[in-house]
């Protein structure tokens, strides 16, 4: 596959509109350097809050259209990114919203969250090998703040990571890959406190303002191994946030969700290493996802890639 890109980054999504909010600024980044930036989401988001009056009869509870609008709205946020490959796991619907911790929802049939992973692994294992990125994003494994729907985007990324690479898996799949780092999305908490002092320093118009531990992958600084500049590119993360309306309310450098609670952007993103070889000095952040990749060429299942 000698026509793929250098540098191949795959990220792993919940809903539409998590992909923007946390990693809007780096798949800007990454896509205007050239970078193949591969988004997958894991559901359609149909059990999400609307924020216009006007959209509310999409709700689960009315007319049950939210996930069919949702998918125009991550279009048109692509769009604003520049990213030209977004996917949805297993195909478009394939996996239900499973709506928040201890609902009904999470138990309906076909629910993402009522799916066993080894179900759904597979399904990003073709996209892995079809792809061959040599670094993948997604959650920690409490899914930054506890949505099953996070927490399950997780455990399928990491274990789609594992059986990608395994020889003897699904060749009818793909060739197997091995990718070579892993990257869970965090913000610092002293990053976190800055961006609420500034928030509540503005003034901006929210009826009130968000907690820290609201926002999440909130985790000490000590924890983040990696952070990514995407300050050039705020004005597209903006922009590709305010295209998830139904999601989204956003005020200069901050926004709110459907609870109108303030929240800052982050234009620098954060990241830990999970998975692979740090390509910064010891004791220092990597500033580029690539970093320590010979040629950021990745490697074929089972070889080795240099730091």
């Amino acid at each position: 596959m000698t026509d793929l890109p250098t540098r191949r980054l795959l990220l792993v999504h919940a809903h539409p509109d998590d992909e923007s909010i946390t990693n809007g600024a780096t798949m800007a980044r990454y896509a205007a350097e050239g970078a193949q930036v591969t988004l997958v989401t894991c559901t359609l988001g149909e059990e999400g809050e609307v924020i216009p009056p006007d959209l509310a009869h999409l709700t689960a509870d009315r007319d049950d259209a939210l996930g069919a609008h949702r998918v125009g709205e991550l279009a048109a946020a692509m769009k604003e990114l520049g990213v030209t490959d977004h996917r949805f796991l297993g195909g478009q619907g394939r996996y239900r919203d499973s709506g928040m911790t201890g609902l009904a929802q999470n138990r309906r049939e076909g629910a993402f969250w009522n799916t066993p992973v080894d179900d759904a692994a597979p399904d990003l294992v073709e996209v892995i090998r079809s792809v061959r990125p040599q670094v993948l994003v997604t959650y920690d494994p409490d899914g930054g703040y506890g949505h099953p729907d996070h927490i399950q985007a997780h455990r399928v990324a990491m274990r789609a990571a594992e059986l990608a690479g395994e020889r003897a898996f699904r060749r009818d799949l793909g060739e197997p890959w091995t990718v070579a780092k892993v990257y869970w999305t965090r913000v610092p908490r002293s990053v976190a406190e800055e961006g609420f002092a500034r928030l509540r320093a503005q003034g901006v118009e929210f009826p009130g303002v968000a907690a820290l531990d609201d926002v999440p992958g909130v985790v000490d600084d000590s924890v983040v191994t990696a952070e990514i500049d995407g300050r050039e590119y705020a004005g597209q993360k903006a922009a590709a946030m305010r295209a998830h309306a139904t999601q989204i309310a956003v005020d200069g450098p901050f926004f709110a969700l459907s609870n109108d609670l303030g929240q800052p952007i982050f234009t620098t993103e954060y990241f830990e290493l999970a998975e692979g070889r740090s390509g910064a000095p010891a004791g220092q952040r990597e500033h580029d996802l690539f970093a320590g990749l010979a040629g950021a060429a990745g490697g074929p299942a089972g070889s080795a890639v240099s730091a």
